[in-house]
């Protein structure tokens, strides 16, 4: 791979800054972002897991109540949130969520909708968490499935 003396320069001046032992453990990491976000625009049904993190006002009305109904809308999207209030009557809330990347799109197109809503931002991954629980057939005694014997689903 080759960059421009001034790219290079900077890559560089990151890794001393976050301590890496090297470019490459940097390009794996910007390269693995790169990928999950490229897999969330173009392939809708990759089931992604990952945060969204959202700051906003909270004197703007009726923004908390709107936003827990759009949440209550993915509640199988939504794993679960954090809520902190900021100054200036901000709050800062991160939601833990999975499921197909169209939806987490979706559920973020409807947050941002919300007036009051200053910043918003989705990272994905595509490792997922494991299955919370096991749906068995009846006479199996709930025993755990992989991902793969269980279609990749939660």
């Amino acid at each position: 791979m080759s960059l421009p003396a001034e790219l290079f320069r900077q890559l560089d001046m990151m890794v001393e800054e976050r301590g890496l032992p090297s470019r490459s453990q940097l390009m794996a990491e910007l390269i693995r972002h790169a990928l999950a976000e490229h897999e969330a625009l173009t392939r809708p049904e990759e089931m992604l897991a990952g945060t969204i993190t959202l700051v906003y006002r909270g004197d703007r009305g009726r923004v908390r109540q709107q936003l827990a109904e759009s949440q209550a809308d993915y509640l199988k999207e939504v794993i679960s949130s954090q809520h902190v209030f900021l100054e200036d009557d901000q709050s800062l809330e991160v939601l833990l969520v999975q499921g197909p990347a169209g939806r987490l799109k979706a559920l973020c197109d409807a947050l941002r909708a919300i007036r009051g809503v200053h910043q918003l931002k989705l990272v994905t991954t595509t490792a997922l968490l494991p299955p919370l629980h096991d749906h068995a057939a009846p006479g199996t005694r709930g025993r755990v499935r992989s991902r793969k014997q269980a279609g990749g689903a939660r």
